[in-house]
């Protein structure tokens, strides 16, 4: 009996370490994301069984069986704890595509991208970045009398900047890139013309090259420079300023060239806009202000087109201002325009309708040429046609440069 007793003690101490060393196992689990009923025990649990089963020897039929502590007291039984895995996005909706998640929700940061990889998938890795801007070159081709030549292709002309052979990025065969035009009008006593030839000329000019896309300011000068219509596309409104022009005693040519100049450098660039100036003068200025040298800088910064209509009263008087037509000549060849000369006021309107198709003719080359920050430089422009004969046949028109910093 004793040795039975024994046995029989040495089995509940067992199960009741067991049962214990259970409960403890149980607890370190994660719990669960519910709350559940506070534990009110204050000694070791001794494995509260569920229904149907038996951990201290002694069966339990459709009830819980309560354990007992060593020295008999009785306790209440404890919760149920239930293993589950924990999940960390337990209870927080799924994430939807959006601008910083790919298709099934996977977010997708800058950080995650690829070296070397742009945001839109694309490789940038080994790509030189360079900055540059685009300088359009439109070109006249004529023969020996002055008519324009046409039918030739990108592949027929070569550009260069300070020597350098550059590519050929853009081109238009007879360019239909839009216009802006200064038209200058000299009002001073000293251009001796018909003012009703005058302005029948110049209305006929604005009705034959204003297109939708084209706009137009008018402007005189005399004792000083006025404005006298804002770029306008409408041909109504040339007509009536055309009307409103005065005289005056001096000319100030310089201020003039300079002022219009300004007034096209504020002109849209877009779609390779031609900015064009036409001035009618005699070429005398007789007014301080800008010199000639500031009034062909400021053009060239401009990137105009300079046509010089010069008013000759008498061709062979010798008291003609033969330094102001020059200064006017030069300045058209060196924007790439060309100069008209006029004794008979008649000769007015075959001047413009020159000019007119001149402007409709015109080739435009473009090329990209690198920025250097902060240089402020002329840069030469040559175009040559690529065929050595033809190159020695036809004469081409276009501006000889630009400054590094102009718009």
């Amino acid at each position: 009996m004793r040795w039975t007793a024994a046995l029989l003690g040495s089995f509940l101490v067992l199960a009741t370490s067991g049962a214990w060393c259970r409960a403890q196992e149980t607890q370190a689990e994660p719990s669960p994301l519910t709350p559940t009923a506070k534990q009110t025990t204050n000694s070791p649990q001794s494995g509260s069984s569920q229904t149907g089963s038996s951990q201290s020897g002694a069966q339990s039929t459709g009830t819980q069986s309560s354990g007992t502590s060593s020295s008999g007291a009785t306790t209440k039984p404890a919760p149920v704890a239930r293993r589950r895995v924990a999940h960390p996005n337990a209870g927080l909706p799924e994430p939807v595509d959006g601008p910083l998640t790919g298709a099934g929700g996977a977010p997708q940061s800058a950080a995650s991208q690829p070296v070397g990889t742009s945001k839109n998938g694309g490789s940038d890795a080994g790509t030189l970045r360079v900055k540059a801007r685009l300088v359009n070159v439109a070109v006249n081709v004529v023969d020996a009398h002055g008519a324009p030549v046409g039918g030739f292709e990108k592949k027929d002309f070569q550009l260069f900047e300070d020597g350098a052979a550059q590519t050929v990025a853009i081109f238009e065969r007879e360019a239909t890139s839009p216009l802006s035009i200064v038209l200058a009008i000299d009002a001073s006593e000293t251009v001796v013309t018909s003012e009703r030839l005058e302005r029948e000329a110049a209305k006929h000019f604005v009705h034959a090259i204003l297109r939708p896309q084209d706009e137009i300011g008018l402007m005189e000068f005399a004792d000083n420079v006025r404005e006298v219509v804002p770029f306008t596309n409408q041909a109504k409104r040339i007509e009536e300023g055309l009307g409103e022009i005065g005289r005056g005693d001096e000319t100030a040519l310089y201020n003039a060239v300079y002022l219009a100049s300004q007034r096209l450098s504020a002109t849209s660039e877009a779609a390779g806009r031609r900015r064009v100036l036409v001035v009618i003068s005699d070429g005398g200025d007789s007014v301080g202000g800008k010199r000639y040298e500031e009034a062909v800088e400021e053009a060239e910064r401009a990137g105009a087109i300079v046509y010089s209509i010069i008013i000759v009263p008498i061709a062979a008087d010798a008291g003609r201002n033969t330094g102001g037509e020059h200064a006017l000549i030069q300045l058209a060849e060196d924007t790439g325009g060309k100069y008209y000369t006029v004794v008979d006021p008649k000769d007015l309107e075959p001047a413009f309708s020159h000019i007119s198709d001149d402007l409709r003719t015109q080739y435009l080359l473009g090329y990209y040429a690198p920025l250097q920050g902060g240089e402020s430089s002329f840069r030469r422009i040559k175009v040559k046609l690529t065929d050595a004969a033809a190159e020695e046949k036809y004469n081409l028109r276009y501006r000889t440069g630009y400054f590094a910093d102009s718009k």
